[in-house]
């Protein structure tokens, strides 16, 4: 069985971590000087590469003002948004926030966010409904 091409010439992280497309798939999360990428344990077929260059915005869901985060996701230009988690995500976000500027690294909105956006009128596409 063929082995899946890299992106990376320079690798800076290696973990475990999880890709949510879906069903959870478990696997190895790579950052390397190309990209991201991750590589399922069980399928070898199985695998995401994104690439610096399509990588629009890296969100980040904190919670407990910052002690966890759950997960984090890739909002790339072609493709939409790819989610995954790992055991040390901060880890993986200083790697990242290498080769992604820190201003496209962006929290998620809240639960709380998201409830409180609805009832002030923030973000909604279409006021002419309320005439």
């Amino acid at each position: 069985m063929a082995m899946v091409q890299s992106l990376n010439t320079k690798v800076d992280l290696v973990m475990d971590g999880n890709s949510h497309m879906g069903l959870t798939d478990y696997g190895k999360i790579m950052v390397g000087d190309k990209g991201f990428e991750f590589y399922d344990d069980r399928n070898v077929k199985n695998f995401i590469q994104i690439p610096w260059t399509e990588v629009n915005r890296v969100v980040v869901s904190v919670m407990f003002k910052g002690r966890w985060i759950p997960r984090y996701g890739f909002q790339t230009k072609k493709n939409g948004t790819f989610t995954f988690s790992s055991k040390d995500p901060k880890k993986v976000l200083r790697a990242i926030r290498v080769y992604v500027k820190p201003e496209h690294i962006v929290r998620s909105l809240t639960f709380f966010d998201v409830i409180k956006r609805a009832f002030s009128g923030k973000g909604r596409k279409n006021d002419n409904y309320l005439k």
